[in-house]
């Protein structure tokens, strides 16, 4: 009999061990056991990108928090929409996480309305943005501005012949210069190039008067006497860009576009993984090693919960958006 009790009742401990179990969220489980096996970061742009750099920076600390590897996989095409789409149709389960910009989740739903095929805010979930880093307006060495007044000035004086040089209709590039134009009532002509290597070219040249530029391609030419610098892009000054005045600050309060890098998932991934992910995100991007790199890409570490990575992609969408659909702007 006392062996028939002892019997019934190791049954009945572990049952209730297993009801107990059972009863955890899948979740919990889920990241109770995360990561058990390497973990895919797709970056949606070439190797040698400012992306593509700044995603390896931040995935070799990060593997070594988690335990396991971290392979970055770069998938570009079509202004990073191609891996975006990748990572938004992957398995929720956490072993699929995206680096991007701001083009894929901001501004390509309102430029690519029936192609995208994918919707950040409904396949999408953002675990923290990664860096900040501001534009710079760049000019000619010898051009007559040598600040935002002045060419602004010099726009209106002379109305549709002066031009600018971006990456294409709907980048940053172009966008901030529209903002420009907007808020300063000038109209300027947009000559679209392939990449910042020849819009910079041809701004050295003297060719194109003007162009919001990526600081890690326009500083060596400002550090070499090539081109200057009127204004930087930020609402208020930036360290990795120390002494040169905000475009804010030169009479237009309020104006701000700046390049930015998150990490996201696919949705549905359990929340529970989403908060170990973050929480090793952000002990990564306090590393001093880690800022004073993202630093010599002119980026500045920008840790975040979820919610408040979420609030800034949705303010930054609604500015955006409307400017899009204000100037007709279509790529479909």
């Amino acid at each position: 009999m006392a062996r028939h009790s002892i019997t019934r009742r190791r049954l009945n401990l572990s049952a209730l061990g297993l009801a107990a179990l059972l009863a955890l969220p899948l979740g919990a489980q889920a990241a109770d056991t995360w990561p058990s096996r390497p973990i895919t970061m797709v970056v949606p742009f070439p190797p040698g990108s400012s992306p593509d750099t700044l995603g390896r920076m931040v995935a070799e600390p990060l593997a070594q928090k988690l335990g396991q590897p971290i392979v970055v996989e770069n998938k570009p095409g079509a202004g990073g929409n191609i891996g975006t789409r990748l990572v938004a149709q992957a398995k929720p389960d956490g072993y699929t996480i995206l680096l991007t910009i701001n083009g894929p989740i901001v501004t390509a739903p309102a430029l690519y309305k029936s192609t995208l095929g994918y919707d950040p805010e409904c396949d999408l979930q953002v675990v923290s943005m990664i860096g900040t880093s501001p534009n710079v307006l760049v000019v000619p060495a010898d051009a007559p501005a040598d600040n935002v007044q002045q060419f602004v000035e010099r726009a209106k004086e002379r109305p549709g012949e002066l031009n600018y040089g971006t990456v294409g209709p709907g980048s940053s590039s172009h966008l901030g210069m529209a903002m420009l134009e907007q808020e300063a009532g000038i109209s300027l002509l947009q000559i679209p190039y392939t990449g910042f290597p020849q819009v910079i070219t041809s701004i050295v040249a003297g060719d194109v008067h003007a162009g919001f530029m990526v600081p890690g391609v326009a500083m060596p030419q400002v550090n070499a006497g090539k081109v200057k610098v009127l204004g930087i892009t930020s609402l208020e000054e930036s360290d990795v860009l120390p002494g040169l005045p905000t475009v804010a600050s030169q009479g237009y309060p309020g104006f701000e576009s700046i390049s930015w890098d998150a990490l996201f998932v696919p949705a549905g991934t359990p929340p529970e993984i989403v908060e170990k992910l973050n929480k090793n995100v952000l002990e990564v991007l306090a590393m001093p090693e880690v800022q004073e790199k993202m630093a010599t890409l002119y980026f500045t570490a920008a840790p975040t919960t979820p919610a408040e990575a979420e609030e800034m992609i949705q303010a930054e969408k609604k500015k955006l958006t409307a400017l899009i659909e204000k100037l007709g702007i279509t790529l479909d």
